[in-house]
């Protein structure tokens, strides 16, 4: 597993993409696609792109790992 680049979500944009979220959880871009798909999390389709509102993933975040939300 990779190591997150992050240490805050203060350091996060109000939108963050695939490369994005690949880069805060540790995790492979295509993995982050994959996610990025899934039913249940918090991505917004804009045009043929796909991104994450901060707040969004982070409460998703939480909520994957038992934190409050």
């Amino acid at each position: 597993m990779k190591e997150s680049q992050f240490t805050s979500y203060d350091q996060l944009p109000l939108f963050l993409n695939a490369t994005q979220v690949a880069r805060t959880l540790g995790v492979s871009i295509s993995s982050a696609y994959e996610l990025m798909h899934e039913d249940g999390f918090p991505s917004l389709r804009i045009g043929s792109r796909f991104v994450v509102p901060k707040e969004k993933f982070r409460q998703w975040v939480e909520q994957q790992t038992g934190g409050e939300n």
